[in-house]
């Protein structure tokens, strides 16, 4: 073995399921592309799979570019659902609230057109998203709270910001992320 390298740790299961301690709140869904012979089908969203309470006020969609980040955003009342509907997309959370359980944890995952799935972002819960495939990508977002214009439920903080233990370019500063 050469020195200095490092065994990789089990992060799935022989099943595909990740071995990850999600932050909490956070409900991820996997779901299936179903080949049809007019093209794909893809579910986005179903109430009886019970990640939430299942109430949606809004849909929208948001165009990346590659290399397109959009980050750091917390909601104190809203709960984002992510769904990348085209492309690859790295969805990255930290759990800054107080109270929980996972406080500190960092989450990353990467979702896209080959690996469909819906990401639940429960309020307090701050999230950035970046493309990091060549094409630009969809990302829909089916939010249980429509986006209020005299007062939006959207708090910033800068993609570099101390506060928050990742960088987009290299990844996480802590092992927060298992």
């Amino acid at each position: 073995m050469m020195e200095g390298a490092s065994k990789d740790r089990q992060s799935i299961t022989s099943d595909w399921v990740p071995l990850i301690k999600t932050i909490d709140g956070v409900r991820i869904r996997e779901v299936k592309n179903v080949p049809k012979s007019n093209g794909v089908l893809t579910e986005v969203f179903r109430t009886d799979w019970g990640l939430d309470e299942g109430i949606v006020q809004q849909v929208f969609q948001t165009t990346m570019v590659p290399g397109g980040l959009s980050a750091w955003h917390v909601h104190m009342l809203s709960t984002d659902r992510l769904f990348v509907s085209q492309g690859l997309l790295k969805i990255v959370l930290f759990d800054a609230r107080e109270s929980s359980p996972s406080r500190g944890c960092v989450n990353e995952f990467c979702f896209g057109t080959q690996r469909p799935a819906l990401v639940v972002v429960p309020p307090g819960v701050w999230h950035g998203v970046q493309n990091i495939g060549g094409e630009p990508a969809l990302l829909l977002n089916l939010v249980d709270r429509a986006y209020r214009y005299e007062d939006p439920d959207h708090w910033r903080l800068p993609p570099a910001t101390p506060q928050i233990p990742y960088s987009f370019a290299t990844g996480p500063l802590t092992d927060g992320l298992r």
